[in-house]
């Protein structure tokens, strides 16, 4: 099988194709994965959500492994039954600049998506890494009583070092992230910066990411900045004609 487009440099690779058809047939095997598949909440013709496609993602990652996948609520209740053998470990809320409804006046106008992380395996054998945030304030050394509250377990540790960073917040404001829609790559497509937190987050050194719906190739493009591997599959020519446009002109940093 011969990939839509590759760059062994960056060890990237886009295949055309139907995920489900061309998951079993990757030479190599992906660690974690990263997608937006589509919700099925609109009359968009690519808007469909395909039967299947968490069974071919399954077989084709290691039976510990990472998948973070972007949804609605909706989405999630619909296709429960689709991420059997999964656990949910977590989820970030992505909150939008700009909101999308509908034009009546009988729901709220939508300004926020999921990702939900899943999981199989045990959760000490996957990688995690978060981008920790800056503070304001530094307060060296803490020390707090051994039990904040009752239902804490003993042997908390009492004491920790402020070093001015925190732990990013699972409710993510992208302010720092224009809109993209005037690019017009893809109908759905979502900013490098809320992506590439995730790719970061699951994806192991050396390891190879997954996007088994590339879109408009931000997975692909969070990988390359982030100096991490990555595999994607498309099955729209044109989508996967602007991919390569996009990561053609990509500058990456220098090692």
């Amino acid at each position: 099988m011969t990939p839509y487009w590759e760059d062994p440099d960056s060890g990237l690779q886009l295949y055309l194709g139907d995920c489900r058809e061309v998951l079993p047939q990757l030479p190599e095997q992906p660690v974690a994965c990263v997608t937006d598949p589509p919700y099925g909440e609109t009359a968009a013709e690519w808007d469909t959500w395909p039967d299947g496609w968490l069974d071919a993602v399954s077989v084709a990652l290691p039976a510990s492994a990472s998948l973070w996948c972007f949804g609605s609520a909706r989405m999630f209740l619909e296709h429960a039954a689709d991420f059997t053998g999964w656990r949910f470990a977590q989820e970030a809320l992505w909150v939008k600049r700009n909101g999308s409804g509908p034009g009546s006046r009988d729901r709220l106008v939508k300004v926020h998506e999921w990702a939900y992380h899943w999981y199989r395996g045990r959760w000490s054998d996957l990688h995690h890494e978060w981008e920790r945030e800056r503070t304001t304030a530094n307060k060296g050394t803490v020390r707090k009583a051994s039990r904040a509250a009752a239902h804490q377990r003993d042997g908390r540790a009492t004491t920790w070092q402020d070093d001015g960073t925190r732990q990013p917040r699972s409710v993510t404001y992208v302010i720092e992230a224009p809109s993209v829609r005037y690019r017009k790559r893809h109908q759905d497509e979502k900013p490098l910066a809320v992506v590439m937190p995730l790719v970061q987050e699951c994806t192991p050194p050396g390891g190879l990411v997954l996007d088994p719906m590339a879109g408009s190739g931000t997975t692909l493009e969070a990988a390359a900045l982030l100096g991490v591997r990555a595999v994607a599959i498309e099955r729209d020519e044109q989508s996967c004609e602007a991919i390569v446009r996009r990561l053609s002109a990509l500058t990456l940093p220098a090692a």
